[in-house]
């Protein structure tokens, strides 16, 4: 169960579209309004959510913080700044987690954001449970409410993941594009014969170790065959050579053509 996004007396459309947005892109659905400066839902609200009309479809207009939030077990409040409320106080990644498990026991939450000039009142703040606050810079503290927003739903999407793997794609090549080892080791005899022969194992006696962590750094990039050619190419420009030296087995093949 997801946490219930609530925008205190938002004052354009636009902001509570691109708050709508910034939900949508982390897999947060549920937004309430409190008592909006504008009518709501409206054209520029749609308009701002970039393709999140299910978010504003779905949005349910409060006329006070109370009741926005009369149904939900747990609240969390985002301030900037921490007053003398005897309160627990929770970066977004911390609150995230702590969402995450009252989401396991199926226990309604939500996160309440200010008005964007003023904020939550101290009133508004003591009806929640905790507060979230962010890491700004002292100097320059003010953040949108979308901003704000975003911060929030992307530590709970990855909160939610749990592990990266599960949700980030592999930045390297399908595997069926991947190099074989053949073709890397290949690359490997082939940089470590030019590096050689230019001096860059010295002293001598640390080659061993060199050679591995440079073999360690080729394959924790996942190379793609096409990546292999380009290196190799790579090298055999820097050691001056037209072109880079053929694989045997491919020697072999052209040796057999006819002429």
């Amino acid at each position: 169960m997801s946490p219930i996004i609530i925008l205190v007396e938002p004052q354009l459309g636009e902001n509570i579209g691109t708050a709508a947005r910034a939900m949508a892109n982390f897999g947060l659905e549920q937004l309430r309004v409190v008592n909006p400066r504008e009518a709501f839902p409206n054209d520029k609200a749609r308009a701002a959510a970039s393709g999140a009309d299910a978010v504003i479809d779905g949005a349910a207009v409060y006329p006070g913080v109370a009741e926005a939030i009369a149904d939900l077990g747990f609240v969390y409040a985002t301030t900037a700044r921490v007053r003398d409320l005897a309160m627990d106080v929770s970066g977004p990644r911390r609150a995230a987690a702590h969402l995450r498990s009252l989401a396991g026991d199926a226990k309604a939450t939500g996160v309440l954001f200010g008005r964007e000039r003023t904020g939550l009142t101290n009133d508004e703040l003591s009806l929640a449970d905790a507060i979230i606050t962010l890491p700004v810079d002292p100097r320059h503290s003010s953040l949108n409410v979308a901003q704000a927003v975003l911060v929030v739903a992307y530590e709970w999407r990855l909160a939610e993941l749990a592990h990266e793997e599960k949700g980030l794609p592999f930045a390297g090549p399908d595997a069926a594009d991947i190099a074989a080892k053949e073709d890397l080791i290949r690359l490997f005899e082939h940089l470590e014969a030019s590096l050689d022969e230019a001096g860059f194992f010295r002293p001598p006696e640390k080659k061993p170790h060199m050679v591995q962590a440079l073999r360690t750094m080729l394959h924790r990039a996942h190379l793609s065959e096409q990546e292999v050619r380009t290196l190799r190419g790579v090298i055999a420009a820097l050691e001056a050579r037209p072109t880079r030296p053929l694989p045997p087995h491919r020697v072999a093949a052209r040796a057999k053509r006819p002429g």
